[in-house]
């Protein structure tokens, strides 16, 4: 078999996964899409007109947005092959180093961004779920009391099992997804087949048309348009676990022509069967097919909905290990897969959220109002970071990154101007949600930096500590002792309160910082650097990526196998805990200090987050005015 026989051969299991993490949440899209675009709040009449402008505004909808920007643009920003917001702000940050204020606005926004991911967390799986459950009104309207009931019920299984991972389920994503797709093509090519003339949308002159004719029209509209290219984000937060040409090769070869086959088949019902704006993705089955289609539906609305909450998992990972978030605690669900990780207070904190939405917004209707202002504002966040890209990174000359993302900048602006008339309507909500969360990302790591500044005012500088001891010995004991420490140019607290109260030192002192750099994974050869200080004091610095998590006995392992060994036995590991008092003096705002001081005190435990032996730990503790 030949080489490009058995790339092939690798691609298409890739290509089925990325069918069924990936593009979840854009596949279940036209459950509600073409219903809000011709049956929501500013609906237009069923005219062919109207219609065929309709249609292509969504057709190129996704070809600008998902294909253009995404799948072309923004997938080749990987940070060594990974991506998503956070990824993107780290490359971003790293090529505007030195640049001070500017890359702190930066930075920031791509920060926001992420803290809007969680919104849109939490309205993907209310609004997927309802919207495939809603099909049982198209069974039997007296079904209707059983909807939210229903949804409920599913979302609280759903998000149940994710302490027991999803490797097993997982298995099934891409044929569950695949199987969708195909279904959704077929319904709507059987439609198309009876009026063919929809096809003319794919000509832009049609969306042209209708902007020209209809541009107050068009301005509404665009908020339910947006509906269509939702979880675009996916494809870039994904490509590590597929690869840039699966992901690329399933959205041109199989994804993108399903949903325009389904999206235009709808436009054809509803020219038609202008009563099928009701539900047009359902009517579009025959009758026998509904509860089928009902079953397949939930299943694939269910999978869109894990695959968000997957990505919440992992975007709150990297924001701890980035030093934006408290430690948490972090389950790993899969020896073979180091992705597949379990948070359980994002996990609880999500499902709450989502029932509260579920129950309170009743419909997917209804919850379509607060749906696009996190998606959208994520999108125009996206634009400005991949210009700093092209500048500073790729090195594009100024007119050139212009001319690509300002036109793409135009495009994000329509769309959130569109989407912010929803505000009053729901669209408040992840809003909210995105404001909390970037406020409570923001302050953790302000209040790390202030934190540390204050440890650093009060601590003895390290090397003058090791010229003191190498003048006047203390008593040495056998052993050795680690002392994790976030300030390695300063004598950590626990030192120095366990030689004031204990009088002695183990014979050879570890001063142990670890270093989350930009990147997502760090070789292993480059893990750690060991270097010495004087009379068996010696300063380790241990790397990891930031999708990595910390893990100190491994470490040690691994120094060992390199020289530098250590008896876990005859090994203690000193932590400070600190204890952390608001004060006015300059630094944050009060609230601040004390929402802060209130998320140190609820941390994982440092001990804990590094996997280190509770039995080895010596935590020492020491009070600090902010």
């Amino acid at each position: 078999m030949s080489v490009a026989a058995q790339g092939e051969r690798r691609m298409l299991p890739l290509m089925v996964g990325a069918i069924g993490v990936v593009y979840g949440d854009i596949g279940t899209s036209p459950l509600y899409t073409i219903r809000e675009v011709f049956g929501g709040p500013h609906a237009m009449a069923l005219t062919p007109a109207n219609v065929l402008g309709l249609l292509s505004l969504v057709f190129w909808a996704l070809v600008v947005v998902v294909t253009l920007k995404y799948v072309v643009l923004i997938m080749r920003a990987d940070n060594n092959g990974e991506g998503g917001i956070l990824t993107l702000t780290s490359l971003v940050s790293r090529g505007l180093e030195g640049e001070g204020r500017l890359r702190w606005w930066v930075v920031g926004l791509g920060i926001f961004g992420a803290a809007m991911f969680f919104g849109d967390a939490m309205i993907t799986p209310a609004i997927s779920v309802l919207s495939a459950v809603e099909g049982l009104e198209v069974v039997a309207p007296g079904l209707h009391p059983f909807v939210v009931p229903t949804t409920v019920a599913i979302m609280i299984a759903l998000f149940a099992i994710q302490k027991r991972g999803t490797g097993s389920v997982g298995a099934l994503f891409g044929p569950i997804c695949a199987a969708w797709f195909v279904v959704i093509a077929v319904l709507g090519a059987v439609q198309i087949a009876g009026n063919p003339a929809v096809l003319a949308a794919l000509s832009p002159h049609h969306a042209a048309l209708f902007v020209a004719d209809h541009p107050l029209a068009t301005f509404l509209a665009l908020g339910a348009v947006v509906l269509a290219v939702t979880g675009t984000e996916a494809l870039y937060a994904d490509m590590g676990h597929f690869g840039a040409a699966p992901i690329r090769r399933a959205w041109l070869a199989f994804v993108m022509p399903a949903l325009v086959l389904n999206y235009f088949g709808q436009g054809a019902l509803l020219l038609a069967q202008p009563e099928a704006v009701k539900s047009p993705f359902y009517l579009l089955a025959p009758s026998w097919f509904v509860l089928p289609l009902v079953v397949l539906a939930t299943c694939a609305t269910v999978i869109a909905s894990q695959a968000v909450i997957s990505g919440a998992f992992s975007l709150a990972r990297q924001a701890v290990q980035m030093g934006y978030c408290p430690r948490l605690a972090i389950q790993h669900t899969s020896e073979r897969q180091i992705g597949q990780i379990y948070v359980p207070f994002v996990n609880w904190t999500l499902l709450v959220a989502v029932l509260l939405l579920v129950v309170g917004f009743r419909s997917s209707s209804a919850l379509a109002g607060a749906y696009g202002i996190a998606v959208t504002l994520a999108m125009l966040i996206d634009t400005v970071l991949i210009f700093f890209v092209m500048r500073r990174i790729w090195r594009w000359s100024f007119p050139a990154a212009l001319t690509v993302a300002l036109p793409l900048g135009l495009v994000d602006v329509a769309f959130l101007a569109s989407n912010s008339l929803k505000i009053p309507d729901g669209g408040w909500f992840p809003l909210l949600v995105g404001g909390v969360v970037f406020a409570l990302l923001t302050t953790w790591k302000r209040g790390r930096i202030l934190l540390m500044q204050r440890l650093a005012e009060d601590a003895m500088p390290l090397d003058l500590f090791v010229s003191s001891i190498e003048a006047a010995p203390p008593t040495r004991v056998a052993g050795t002792a680690v002392f994790l420490t976030s300030t390695p140019d300063r004598v950590p607290h626990a030192l120095l309160h366990n030689l004031k109260h204990n009088k002695v030192l183990h014979e050879r002192v570890v001063f142990l910082t670890v270093v989350t750099r930009d990147i997502p994974f760090v070789a292993e050869s480059d893990r750690f650097e060991v270097a010495p200080l004087g009379p068996m004091f010696y300063r380790m610095y241990a790397y990891y990526g930031f999708k990595e998590d910390p893990d100190v006995p491994a470490l040690l392992e691994a120094t060992g196998r390199r020289g530098f060994a250590f008896d876990m036995m005859d090994t203690s590991f000193f932590v400070s805990r600190e204890t952390l008092i608001a004060t006015k003096i300059p630094g944050m705002a009060i609230w601040r200090e004390r929402l802060f001081a209130s998320m140190s005190k609820n941390a994982v435990k440092a001990s804990d987050f590094f996997h280190i032996p509770t039995n080895r730990v010596v935590e020492l503790g020491t009070q600090v005015q902010l």
